[in-house]
């Protein structure tokens, strides 16, 4: 649908979607703060194009920071669109063929599939019309988002890599910090493809070819976020939902193949023999600060780009961001398959906002038997990426899961903490930073269904006036069903906020228990707790001096009444150690 990156902000200025700031901006700070109040307007606010960044290339921000441009980016009007495009592919392939004629009229469906598969360009890419004969990072407008960050990161790279051993391609999104003009760090997760793949090429003793595409069809950064399965090309993907085969082209200096519209490459490799470098801190997805650890280092062998280059960038932070809207697609997206493989029981799932991608998930079944909440949290906990869901609240019937109200009603009618409250251990993300060891830690799940008659309570039920209570001091107030603890510094009556720091600061083995009927919650920050043998990091909060810089400007910047900083609202929660601090993992 799109040709190339500018051909996408094209569309977006014609639905209103865009605003063009020509003012300069400097990219250390100043950049992420407007994004930032961008971001958190209703709805998403507005896609951002920085003409003026002090360098060669305009930066364009929160590009699919809302539900109508995150459908834009997948070629639909709506998120409903492709989700039933996933549901009608699936039905067709799984639906039971009687005869041979109606074998015969799957043809079509397989023969339309054949053609999604990604296609290698017999000609150069776009991606190729510059050449840096000597590559030099500081070149490009790359940001620094956080004041605390250990420097300049780039936030969306689609870092392709491929199995040593199979050739099968992948394209993952690992931010990559700025250590000089020819060196940054790769920043993969140990459960990540692109961190197998190392230890693949480690064992072998063989120096790892990688190459970063930024920018072409906005489609492709969609799909280096994807839970797709080990294996399955992410160019694939792409092509189903375009209709379309991904064009790619050859890499100069490394064995890859990137998007031939892509914006820039960045080619080069990793050399497992190396020690690995310090990486970090960055203001991460959480709202917190991720802490410094070791990763590998990436070597740049070139740098290519488009003559019109536009230079694709987030920031991740306190949400909701850009990534909320990303992942919001990933959770409509990927209801069929999961329907299918696993949880056919599933009437649908919902991840909300503050749940930064997987600490809270809230999923509808159609209930037929008992045990059938529990037994979706322990297919849930372990399939792809929602085995790092920590919180997961069950409900069934008629309930909207998307409406809140309706699941804190199935929880008052049907969850009873002595007997619903399921406790679980298992992988969690190595960015929570609640977790008593890294990457490991508990789980719970909130049976709120209307319970069969082999799931009758045996102990008398104790009667609550209402579904949860958020306080400042344990004990306080018990007559309620969920009690969730913070610290004075939080505002209660922020729910957003509350939910956030819940999902953050809990690790449901340690601070979740049934005490008189109430499931407690401990939800307070534990910067000077001695029980904590993990460094507790920092609240992520733009500088007063960036503020102000912003707010100095902002009559400039062409973007309406001023956007107060949202990070005004969340400073009372800083601890006053005045960094992001220690190490993580």
């Amino acid at each position: 649908m799109y040709k190339n990156l500018r051909q996408y902000v094209s569309f977006l200025e014609s639905r209103g979607e865009l605003l063009r700031v020509r003012e300069l901006v400097d990219p250390l700070l100043e950049m992420s703060e407007i994004a930032d109040r961008q971001s958190k307007q209703p709805g998403g606010g507005k896609a951002l194009l920085f003409e003026n960044s002090g360098t060669d290339f305009p930066v364009l921000m929160n590009m699919m920071g809302s539900e109508r441009r995150m459908s834009f980016a997948l070629g639909v009007e709506a998120l409903s669109d492709v989700e039933k495009k996933f549901d009608d592919f699936f039905a067709a392939l799984t639906l039971p063929r009687q005869n041979l004629w109606e074998k015969l009229r799957l043809l079509p469906t397989l023969r339309q599939a054949s053609r999604w598969f990604p296609r290698l360009a017999r000609a150069p890419g776009e991606c190729r019309q510059v050449v840096e004969r000597s590559p030099d990072l500081n070149k490009l407008p790359i940001l620094q988002c956080w004041p605390h960050d250990g420097g300049r990161f780039i936030t969306l790279p689609m870092v392709h890599t491929r199995d040593l051993h199979s050739g099968v391609r992948n394209v993952g999104m690992y931010r990559m910090q700025i250590f000089d003009g020819q060196t940054t760090g790769m920043h993969w997760h140990r459960h990540k493809t692109g961190a197998r793949h190392y230890e693949q090429y480690k064992a072998a003793g063989q120096r790892m070819p990688i190459a970063v595409a930024l920018g072409g069809d906005p489609i492709y950064a969609y799909c280096a976020t994807a839970p797709l399965p080990d294996n399955v090309d992410e160019y694939l993907l792409a092509g189903f939902l375009r209709g379309a085969p991904v064009r790619l082209t050859r890499c100069l200096t490394q064995p890859l193949e990137v998007p031939a519209d892509a914006d820039f490459v960045i080619e080069g490799y990793v050399d497992p023999a190396e020690p690995l470098a310090t990486e970090g801190p960055f203001g991460d997805h959480t709202g917190f600060y991720s802490l410094p650890d070791a990763y590998p280092r990436f070597h740049v062998t070139a740098i290519t780009h488009r003559r019109d280059a536009i230079y694709p960038a987030t920031v991740v932070g306190i949400p909701p961001q850009e990534d909320a809207y990303i992942g919001k697609a990933t959770e409509r997206i990927f209801l069929a398959p999961i329907r299918l493989a696993m949880l056919p029981e599933i009437a649908d799932l919902h991840i909300p906002f503050e749940g930064v991608a997987h600490n809270i998930a809230i999923v509808k079944i159609n209930k037929t038997y008992p045990g059938q909440a529990e037994k979706t949290a322990n297919a849930l906990w372990g399939a792809g990426q929602m085995m790092f869901n920590k919180l997961l609240v069950v409900v069934d019937g008629e309930a909207d899961v998307h409406r809140y109200s309706e699941v804190c009603a199935c929880v008052q009618k049907n969850f009873r903490p002595d007997t619903d409250a399921y406790f679980g251990r298992g992988p969690l993300d190595v960015l929570d930073h609640a977790a008593q060891t890294c990457g490991y830690g508990g789980k719970l799940c909130v049976d709120a269904t209307r319970k069969l008659p082999e799931e009758a309570p045996t102990l008398p039920q104790r009667g609550k006036s209402a579904p949860y209570k958020f306080t400042h001091q344990a004990g306080q107030d018990a007559d309620s069903l969920i009690q969730v603890i913070f610290d004075d510094s939080v505002d209660l009556a922020d729910l957003a906020a509350c939910v956030w720091l819940m999902g953050n600061n809990v690790d449901p083995a340690r601070d979740c228990s049934v005490r008189n009927g109430t499931l407690v919650i401990d939800a307070r920050s534990r910067h000077k707790s001695k029980s904590i043998v993990r460094s507790w990091p920092e609240v992520i909060c733009a500088s007063p001096a960036t503020i102000a810089a912003v707010d100095q400007k902002w009559e400039k910047l062409g973007l309406g009444e001023l956007i107060e900083s949202p990070s005004l609202r969340y400073r009372r929660l800083l601890s006053g150690s005045g960094g992001a601090e220690a190490k993580e993992c």
